[in-house]
Parts: C-alpha cells; sequence; structure tokens
C-alpha cells in the first residue's frame, strides 16, 4: 500500500504534465485550463502565466528554461520571455490544441493534438525535428502519454479515448514507429499520461479510475496500482534526488472534492529515469 500525501492545498483545474528536472531540483507541472506552468524549485512555487491552454512545459537543454506545447504552437520561455519558434496555425484544425508533450533522448519534440471546447475527441501525433513537423500517428482521439524503453527500440503512446496503450517498434536515429500493436486496454477509466521506471515498467495515470497503474512494459500485465484521493488523475513522474518519488497530477475540472486537482506524491520501492531534454533547432 503506497502512502499518497498531497503537495501543497492547491487544487489545479486541469493539472498535467509533470517533470522533474535534477540538475535543479525543479518539480514542475502545467494547469492547462488555467493557462500556467507551475514549478518548485529551492522551496519556492513560482506560477508562470502564459496566456493559452498549454499542454505541457518541456525543460530545455542548456538551460532552465522550458519548451511550452500550446494552443497555437511551440514556444520557449527563458528569462521571464515566452518566444515562438513553430507556429502550428496551418497544421492544427482551429478547435485543436497541443496536450502532452515529451522530448525524446536525442532532444526532439513529440506531441498530441487534443480538440477544445465541445467538440468530438480528434488530434494527431506530431514530431518536430530539424524544423520541421511530422505526421507520427494520425487519427487518434486525444494524444496522450508517451514514453521509450531503455534500450531505445520500443516507443508506448496512449490514446485516451481509445482506452489503449500502444507499443511500436522505434528508431532511434530515424524516429521512425512501427508495428503498433495494443499493449493493453482500460475498461474502469481512460489511460492517460505515463511515466517508465528503470525496470522499463509503464506508470500510467487512470482518467476517471483514481489510480496510477504500474504495467509490464513487455506484457502489459497489471502489477501494481497507487490509489488516489481524485477521480480524475491526469499524469504522472519520477522524481527527488534518488528519483523514487512518484509525483501525480489530477484535475478538478467538473469536480467539488476536497482532493480533485491537487498534485499528490507517493515514495515507492523502483527508481525512475530523468527526463529528456528538449533542443530547438
Amino acid at each position: 500500500m503506497y502512502q499518497v500525501e498531497t503537495v501543497g492545498k492547491e487544487q489545479y483545474v486541469l493539472g498535467e504534465g509533470p517533470y522533474y528536472d535534477p540538475r535543479y531540483g525543479r518539480l514542475s507541472w502545467v494547469d492547462i485550463e488555467g493557462k500556467k506552468v507551475w514549478y518548485i524549485r529551492d522551496g519556492r512555487k513560482v506560477a508562470i502565466d502564459v496566456q493559452q491552454r498549454v499542454g505541457a512545459a518541456i525543460p530545455l537543454a542548456g538551460d532552465d528554461g522550458f519548451a511550452l506545447a500550446m494552443e497555437d504552437g511551440m514556444y520557449t520561455y527563458r528569462n521571464g520571455q515566452i518566444a515562438q519558434v513553430v507556429d502550428l496555425k496551418n497544421v492544427y484544425k482551429e478547435y485543436w490544441r497541443s496536450n502532452d508533450a515529451k522530448a525524446d533522448a536525442l532532444g526532439r519534440i513529440w506531441f498530441g493534438a487534443s480538440v477544445m471546447d465541445d467538440h468530438d475527441p480528434e488530434g494527431n501525433l506530431y514530431l518536430y525535428a530539424n524544423g520541421n513537423v511530422a505526421c507520427k500517428v494520425a487519427g487518434t482521439k486525444i494524444s496522450n502519454g508517451m514514453a521509450w524503453s531503455s534500450d531505445k527500440k520500443h516507443f508506448y503512446f496512449s490514446d485516451s479515448a481509445e482506452h489503449a496503450v500502444y507499443v511500436f517498434d522505434y528508431d532511434e536515429k530515424t524516429a521512425a514507429i512501427s508495428n503498433r500493436r495494443v499493449l493493453f486496454e482500460i475498461t474502469d477509466g481512460v489511460p492517460d499520461g505515463m511515466t517508465i521506471d528503470a525496470e522499463d515498467n509503464l506508470w500510467v495515470a487512470i482518467w476517471g479510475g483514481s489510480r496510477v497503474e504500474k504495467r509490464s512494459g513487455a506484457t502489459g500485465e497489471l502489477l501494481d496500482e497507487v490509489h488516489l484521493p481524485a477521480k480524475q488523475v491526469s499524469s504522472c513522474c519520477f522524481g527527488d534526488e534518488d528519483l523514487r518519488t512518484l509525483y501525480i497530477t489530477s484535475a478538478q475540472v467538473g469536480l467539488d472534492g476536497e482532493f480533485d486537482g491537487c498534485l499528490f506524491r507517493c515514495r515507492t520501492n523502483v527508481q525512475g529515469v530523468a527526463p529528456d531534454y528538449c533542443v530547438f533547432s
């Protein structure tokens, strides 16, 4: 049984995208609907108002800034300044926005599109590399969590509205993904954001399911669960100096429970992996 506690009392409208950056001992996350990036560093909590829905804030290589996946493009945040790097208005439909995003080991950005407002779920998974945007998985419903195996031969991806986590064969040099197959499906809730541990097991947030599931990256077998006092669990990452604390985001949107939308943490008996950092070319 995991001992779960809140990190502060704040409740975020749509908490998502936690990252722990061991270079600075910094934990960061976003509130998509609150249009803010949050981080805790040296015991101080900071909110960055970005004026748009922000799906993810990926730590940058080389400095303590962020790459921001926003409604109409990819941006950087450095030294208090936000600058657009990639204009996505000709890539996205007018009612799409960026959702979850991660850098791979070579610093390329993988990012998904999701809908705003009351449109039916749709979107694609994209890759930004070498100044170009390419569609990697077309026709996704709610593009969400991503992870890579330690040998960089497999890519994991959750399409929330399909209630499935998929695994692909992965070529790190070319970023090619192929041989898509279902690793596992979720019937009691929706697979959302995810992280991977040093043993190549996935930790997947279950939206609507009040839990994080630990799953085998090889077989999809359910290995363990972390139960939370919040229904809409959205994502997770490993953090702290030893990378054994699981940080978990949740969403308050549409709910009024005491802990809905809180940021949580719990100690685990496994070690996570440090995040990859974004390199803008």
